[in-house]
């Protein structure tokens, strides 16, 4: 790989998980210099190399395992002994994951939105906050956040969804509500949550089911109503709600 730093961004952009392998000793007759590094995505595809052949294979299965763990491993091979190799020699790879940063898209900017917003980048949280109204949006330098004044079924085509995604619906409107949540239902994310009464979100289960807009496994895997439950009134209460179950999901 010609240089990982200028590529990087490109990697943390990418909806696949992915794994850094680096090269970081060797002896003997081994293809791969000290400091040569290689990139596997999930799908097996790579960037780079680790010098080819039997190590690179065996390199490529073991980032597999990591990107699915996320925990970084230190390999040692012996290629006569692990790869009945007679050319002989040792080498050491060090396997990382790309941990991507958590994204927190929050569509509506009303006050359990706003207040969200204002708690979640202390958190870790990269967060944009997403609506249509002028009016909700406050001077950019005032705030931590970035705000996409866009329609919300727009803006869904702006969302890279991945293992890092998390998704807020907390709309002035629970028909946008339940419209969002069609279209963003089936994505990939860590988490999707939505806001409502439990009678309306009893109604809105029963109408997916029936109508067949989502399945039965991607409702269940929406939190809703949204949040820690405990007795939240305040919009910075309920936002202090959903924050602390986003929280869990990222650390879970």
């Amino acid at each position: 790989m010609d240089n990982i730093f200028i590529k990087a961004g490109d990697i943390y952009k990418d909806s696949r998980g992915s794994a850094m392998c680096i090269v970081t000793s060797n002896s003997g007759s081994v293809p791969g210099k000290i400091g040569t590094k290689m990139v596997v995505f999930d799908d097996g595809t790579i960037e780079g190399t680790v010098g080819g052949g039997a190590v690179e294979s065996r390199t490529i299965k073991e980032a597999l395992e990591v990107i699915r763990t996320q925990k970084p491993v230190h390999k040692e091979y012996n290629l006569g002994d692990d790869f009945a190799m007679t050319c002989g020699g040792n080498v050491s790879i060090y396997i990382e994951p790309f941990v991507k940063p958590a994204k927190l898209y929050i569509f509506g900017g009303g006050h359990i939105g706003k207040a969200l917003a204002q708690y979640a980048p202390d958190m870790g949280f990269q967060t944009v906050v997403i609506d249509w109204r002028s009016d909700v949006f406050e001077d950019s330098d005032k705030v931590k956040y970035k705000q996409l004044r866009k329609p919300y079924m727009e803006a869904i085509d702006d969302i890279i969804y991945d293992e890092s995604t998390y998704i807020v619906i907390v709309t002035p409107n629970h028909e946008m509500d339940e419209d969002i949540l069609a279209a963003v239902g089936d994505k990939t994310a860590a988490y999707i949550g939505l806001i409502g009464s439990r009678s309306k979100v009893a109604a809105l289960n029963e109408r997916f089911r029936r109508d067949n807009i989502l399945t039965d496994e991607q409702l269940k895997r929406v939190d809703m109503p949204i949040g820690i439950k405990f007795k939240a009134i305040s919009p910075n209460e309920i936002a202090i709600s959903i924050l602390a179950k986003i929280i869990d999901v990222k650390n879970s």
